[in-house]
């Protein structure tokens, strides 16, 4: 019974882990988080191996965090791929305006 519960737990901890999005990545002994600059990122990490940039629109929402309707703004939105070789995962930071909203983590590198 107890063999079996603790089975379970750790099924559970498995699971929940191999779902959790990538809110950070590390870049030799630093760590890049969401919220960092693009500054913190290229001293750290380096030049990405490639960049794209658009402009996107998107709702208003305060400083208090209340959505303005009918009111837009133009974001600077970047996409930075870095490749650290075939034994590391390819990693894309997000930035919008300059600062990293998400992280997503590709197949191996090359």
């Amino acid at each position: 019974m107890r063999a079996k519960a603790i089975r379970l737990a750790w099924v559970t901890t498995l699971l929940l882990a191999a779902s959790y999005p990538a809110h950070a990545f590390r870049c030799g002994t630093r760590i890049i988080t969401r919220g960092d600059h693009a500054d913190k990122i290229l001293r750290f990490c380096g030049e990405p191996a490639s960049v794209q940039s658009r402009l996107s629109q998107r709702g208003y929402v305060s400083r208090r965090g209340r959505f303005l309707p009918g009111i837009s703004e133009e974001v600077v939105v970047e996409e930075w791929t870095y490749n650290f070789g075939p034994h590391q995962l390819i990693r894309v930071v997000r930035l919008e305006n300059g600062f990293v909203a998400d992280i997503k983590y590709l197949g191996y590198g090359y």
